[in-house]
């Protein structure tokens, strides 16, 4: 799925949910799609109109308010029920006004609850306004209050099935409807508030047959629009209608509409409300029966027969955008400009067509103005493109058996196109332009006579990186042929504009054709490119033959190839001269000797004092003890590829996210590029994939077993240890999986596949945009994702797949992937760039890799306030006082104890370390002692250079004497209170030098249950020799966390005598200690 530069209105390349996105613009303008797209959702009045300066298509008109009196004790006919939401339905008055009280705190205004109960049921503007009014706020904006208020209100007081509806109310519902009843909504609350609110309360809107709220409304409660209203939708007269109120606005505006009203007690007291006059008084929902809405309780008579429904002049007043009217076929205007009526949204087909088009212009003004960022990747040339296609030959059939055709059908296509002489003139490269792998080229110059591929990209898109085998295909195949592939980098994010950025991801991909630095989108805009990646083939004379944009096009893009090279080739204009190359990799002496080369993700076992670092371009997970000592690597060659087996044996290409398994023992693997998950089993020091094989994956839902089901490029993984299910960041196609290890499948588990920043209550109804980062919380009821291209945090939660923004992205227009800076503060006013990395510790602190900004960062999970703690935002490399020092786009972060970050500074090609236990946090470097790139794996000496002791073993001296046979009598013992592991059985070997002193049987073996074995020996040689028995033992304590002891017994045999004692027993003992406290990084 390629991406897409900016959700514009004018891309018809947009999904229909993007399209819908667009042009309803979030969830609070999209009352034409409700009333259009969703019918089987209750009828709604909210959002039918977008505030957009003061120039509205208004639902609804000022009513003429009536204050009719009750008359007799003749309680009448009930048909419909309309229930107040803050108040009647759920417990929410107060927690709207701690949320009113929040968003004064942030304006540096202190007022208190009470000051906002007089505007209580009027609105979220008129209740902030008031407030504001009376505390005599300078500047202040409704607008940005409400936005900021229901930031608040949302994420902090009204999280679903939080339990704030009140008890009986949803029995009271379901008694109204058993008896017939239509039930509505009818809040001054927007929209938004009410959905969050219902949610929250446990009440699904299906439950209801309308829900009125106030976006549509002018005038708000106590006046009667939205009551009236309601009985329209619901097709049933006002004075059949009982409202149940909280407020004194709701009872009054109950009262203008001709409508009982019974009052509850839970905002006001009781004298309070009687000034009003409600038709009753109950002290909550819970206290209200079917009796009382029916018959209005013990003091009213409601007659078996009632009189025939009438509309009354309240209702009569109703402008026609309300009413359902029918004209006749002889009505003049019926014929000429029809009504349509769309739920209760009514008008002619002129209207609908003035006003929608009107709304559509200023959804498009209004989106252009507050995405200024995202619309730098629009051009005229862009959009013309977009709707009428940019220059390209009709794709046919791919299969094998048609190639020929196809070829031919493309070299007919370039004739035409030379003889019609419309071809589009490719501009010339600009000179002032920076290159890598080359020196500075001119397509007129230097590529003329050339066939030239040029690819528009940027390093932080997925969709970009899965193309670059498609264009190493290319370029191997016609090698030696006058073609060449030129990388045309256009930045999406800012930081990617820098050369050595670009020239670091050139190296860390491998791309070794021209790459220009278009910084500014000179071609992107002058070929009116809309999309990442697009490739745009070019003839030998400069002129563009086809663009063809997205993954998978390989075929195309071959067949289009070679049937240029037919075509111009045959017309004598190619020119075979080779141009010249200077690779950058060849020019960067720093990578052929750095211990690490672009490592991505770190993992911890601390109770083993053991650092796991993907060495990401090094294809290998290195392990070090926490202060840097190399213990041991898995895959030694540093060779890309996929192959299980032993430590040295194994292949991984380019991994990235790790996950311990304590209990176990095993470590889970991200393995990016074979877009596959690996475990590496250090009992068994073997490496075995779980799923993938190696193919890119584009299956979003999954469930097969094993290495049938295909992945898409895994980024990060996190074990969840209750369940023993491995949550995957599946960075490819923009979802998260898990994998249960329990039976072996792998499934998606939240995220529909589209890549844009939509959080929603459910897996389906959420969506992410290339997550590379994921962390479980404390209690593992939630995980956080690093949604790198949307530029947010986000909390998943593991029981239902919904997800929640917490800091930074665009919360109101989920298409929007172009809200990026730096800026630190709460919530959606977070600026990040590009994040990668978070990890959330013990205590819910979460830490996150703000990468392009080269930044660590933290997020408060109680206030989301986000705030830097290390890194001066540019990129480099420097030590000392946190804020003051360097990075270069970290990318994986981990904690090491004792209050230590380690960080993956991925473009230093180092680790460092960040103390947060001092009053002052230092950013330093950690020393990798012991570890080397790798080497091609040699053939001699392999069985000694697998139980080469690791720093961490512990060695045992025993002096055996001149003993010529005997046992060798092992015995393990573990501390009180542990056991040794059952899962992972303890085991030995055996190593003899000289190689054949000694006869040993066996050479290697498990220990029993107690931590013993015997190991029999026989001298072949009375010259001094060394016998070396490794164990690994693994014992646990009763919490089943699995610990490790590497230990070597080093027997010394002196020269024997010929008359050498009997067989003799040497006893091998030793009691194992656990670290009592790892002291990581010490100084």
């Amino acid at each position: 799925m390629a991406l897409r530069p900016a959700p514009s209105p004018f891309s018809v390349s947009c999904s229909r949910t993007q399209l819908r996105n667009l042009f309803f613009l979030n969830s609070r303008s999209r009352f034409l799609e409700n009333q259009l797209l969703r019918k089987d959702k209750p009828t709604n009045l909210s959002g039918g109109r977008r505030r957009v300066g003061e120039k509205l298509v208004r639902a609804c008109v000022k009513l003429e308010e009536k204050n009719t009196p009750e008359t007799g004790k003749e309680w009448g006919k009930v048909s419909a029920v309309l229930f107040d939401m803050d108040g009647v339905l759920c417990n929410s008055e107060v927690l709207s006004r701690l949320a009113g009280v929040d968003v004064f705190a942030d304006m540096g205004v202190q007022v208190t609850v009470q000051d906002f109960v007089p505007f209580m049921g009027t609105g979220e503007a008129n209740f902030l306004g008031g407030v504001a009014s009376v505390k005599g706020v300078q500047g202040f904006n409704p607008e940005a209050a409400k936005r900021r208020y229901f930031e608040i209100y949302l994420d902090k007081y009204a999280k679903p099935n939080s339990g704030i509806g009140f008890p009986g109310a949803y029995e009271l519902i379901v008694q109204c409807k058993n008896k017939g009843l239509k039930v509505a909504v009818a809040s001054s609350a927007d929209r938004i508030k009410v959905d969050a609110n219902l949610a929250a309360a446990g009440l699904e809107l299906s439950m209801f047959d309308a829900i009125v709220s106030a976006d549509a409304f002018e005038n708000l409660k106590p006046s009667p629009d939205i009551f009236l209203a309601a009985s329209k939708i619901l097709d049933v007269s006002p004075d059949e209608c009982i409202v149940i109120e909280d407020a004194l606005a709701g009872v009054q505006a109950a009262k203008s509409a001709n409508m009982r009203c019974i009052a509850v007690t839970t905002t006001l007291a009781e004298d309070t409300l009687n000034t009003e006059g409600p038709s009753l008084i109950r002290k909550e929902i819970g206290d209200i029966s079917i009796d009382d809405i029916l018959n209005g309780g013990s003091g009213y008579h409601n007659p078996e027969m009632q009189s025939s429904e009438n509309i009354s002049a309240s209702a009569q007043n109703l402008p026609n955008s309300y009413s359902r009217e029918i004209r006749s076929p002889q009505d003049k205007d019926s014929v000429s400009n029809p009504i349509f009526s769309i739920g209760g949204f009514q008008g002619s087909r002129r209207n609908i067509l003035r006003y929608g088009s009107l709304g559509i212009a200023l959804s498009c003004l209004y989106f252009t103005a507050t995405n200024l960022k995202a619309m730098q990747y629009a051009s005229p040339k862009a959009i013309w493109n977009l709707f009428l296609g940019a220059s390209g030959p009709p794709f046919g059939p791919k299969e094998d058996n048609f190639r020929n055709e196809r070829i031919q059908q493309f070299v007919d296509y370039m004739s035409d196109l030379d003889k019609r002489g419309t071809a589009t003139t490719v501009p010339e490269f600009p000179s002032k332009l920076d290159w890598l792998n080359t020196a500075p080229l001119q397509l007129r110059r230097d590529l003329k006579g050339k066939v030239v591929l040029l690819d528009f990209w940027t390093y932080c898109c997925i969709n970009c990186m899965h193309v670059l085998p498609d264009l190493e295909f290319l370029e191997k195949k016609y090698k030696d042929m006058p073609f060449v592939v030129v990388g045309v980098h256009s930045a999406k994010f800012d930081n990617e504009k820098d050369l050595e950025a670009i020239r670091n991801a050139v190296l860390r991909y491998g791309i070794t054709h021209p790459v220009l630095n278009d910084g500014d989108m000179y071609l992107w805009r002058e070929l009116g490119i809309s999309s990442w990646p697009t490739f745009a083939l070019v003839g030998p004379n400069g002129k563009l033959i086809a663009q063809v944009s997205g993954e998978g096009r390989r075929k195309d893009l071959d067949d289009l190839v070679e049937a240029a090279l037919l075509y111009y080739g045959g017309k004598k204009l190619l020119d075979n001269t080779p141009i010249p190359l200077n690779l950058e990799k060849d020019n960067d002496p720093r990578l052929l000797a750095s211990p690490l080369k672009f490592p991505g993700k770190l993992e911890v076992d601390v109770l083993n004092d053991r650092l796991f670092i993907s060495d990401s371009n090094h294809n290998r997970i290195v392990v070090t003890d926490l202060d840097g000592n190399f213990k041991m690597q898995i895959g030694s060659t540093g060779e890309e590829g996929l192959r299980d087996g032993n430590f040295e044996d194994a292949m991984f290409n380019r991994p990235q996210g790790l996950a311990y398994n304590a209990k176990k023992n095993l470590l889970y693997v991200a393995d990016t590029e074979n877009h596959a998950l690996r475990v590496v089993d250090f009992v068994n020091e073997t490496v075995k994939t779980l799923a993938g094989n190696g193919t890119k994956g584009s299956d979003y839902q999954g469930g097969g077993s094993g290495t049938t089901q295909l992945l898409n490029s895994p980024w990060d993984v996190c074990f969840e240890p209750v369940n023993e299910v491995v949550y995957i960041a599946m960075a490819g196609q923009h979802q998260i999986w898990k994998h249960n290890t329990l039976d072996g499948t792998t499934k998606s588990f939240s995220g529909d596949g589209y890549e844009r920043n939509l959080n929603g209550a459910s897996s389906a109804s959420t969506s992410f945009a290339q997550p590379s980062g994921i962390s479980l919380s404390p209690d593992f009821k939630e995980a956080y994702i690093a949604d790198s291209e949307s530029s947010s945090i986000r909390t998943l939660d593991l029981k239902t797949g919904g997800s929640r923004l917490l800091a930074g992205g665009d919360q109101f227009f989920s298409d929007n992937l172009f809200k990026f800076g730096d800026h630190d503060g709460v919530g959606s006013e977070v600026l990040l760039q590009h994040p990668l990395g978070v990890f959330c510790r013990n205590d819910g602190q979460i830490y996150l890799a703000d990468s392009y900004n080269h930044k660590i960062k933290k997020l408060d999970l109680a206030s989301r306030r986000v705030s830097t703690i290390a890194g001066n935002g540019k990129a480099g490399f420097m030590d000392g006082s946190a804020l003051e020092a360097q990075l270069s786009e970290p990318s994986g972060l981990i904690e090491a104890g004792n209050g230590k970050l380690l960080i993956a500074d991925t473009n230093n090609n180092i680790i460092r370390f960040l103390d947060l236990s001092t009053r002052e946090p230092i950013l330093g470097t950690l020393e990798l002692k012991g570890v080397q790139p790798p080497a091609p794996k040699s053939k001699s000496m392999r069985r000694l250079r697998r139980r080469r002791s690791s720093a961490d073993t512990q060695t045992i001296l025993v002096d055996a004497g001149s003993t010529t046979e005997g046992k060798l009598c092992l015995n393990i013992t573990v501390p009180q209170g542990y056991h040794f592991s059952k899962e992972a059985q303890s085991k030995f070997s055996v190593e003899v030098e000289p190689e054949n002193a000694v006869s040993v049987d066996p050479l290697d073996g498990n220990f029993r249950p107690d931590g013993s074995a015997v190991v029999q020996f026989n001298r072949s040689s009375p010259s001094p020799s060394k016998t070396r028995i490794y164990c690994k033992v693994y014992y646990c304590k009763e919490d089943e966390v699995c610990l490790y002891q590497a230990l070597m017994f080093e027997v010394s045999f002196k020269e024997s005598a010929p008359d050498a004692a009997a067989p003799a027993e040497i006893s091998l003992t030793h009691l194992v200690k656990p670290k009592s406290s790892p002291s990581p990084l010490s100084s």
